[in-house]
């Protein structure tokens, strides 16, 4: 079994900064690509940015230059920076990794973590 758990969020004025964990646990063999969505109240979950082994990450329009997503391997862990939050990046932040196991390799989800941005 592979667990996924975010924290981090919490409630901050705009123009403030704030930095989400996700930390992968389980049966992991390798993590192939890990991702944040977030998801504002009676909206789509929006994808936020990506990252691999490979490559550098990638972002929303919304978010580049603000959000940096980084990675500590060696813990499983991955990191996402807000800085400069507006209100409308309240959302409830998730992350979201492809992970192999020793029986196969599948999206894991979390369960999420709320950020509040107050004007």
């Amino acid at each position: 079994q592979v667990q996924l758990v975010e924290s981090g969020g919490g409630l901050v004025q705009a123009g403030g900064s704030l930095r989400l964990s996700c930390v992968a646990s389980g049966n992991i063999v390798a993590i192939n690509l890990m991702r944040w969505y977030r998801q504002a109240p009676g909206q789509q979950r929006e994808l936020v940015g990506t990252i691999t082994r490979a490559s550098s990450p990638n972002y929303a329009d919304s978010v580049k230059g603000r959000f940096t997503i980084s990675t500590d391997n060696a813990k499983n862990t991955m990191y996402l920076q807000m800085n400069s939050l507006k209100p409308e990046d309240t959302a409830v932040y998730y992350c979201n990794e492809v992970i192999t196991t020793r029986g196969s390799t599948g999206p894991y989800w979390g369960k999420g973590t709320l950020v509040t941005v107050s004007s």
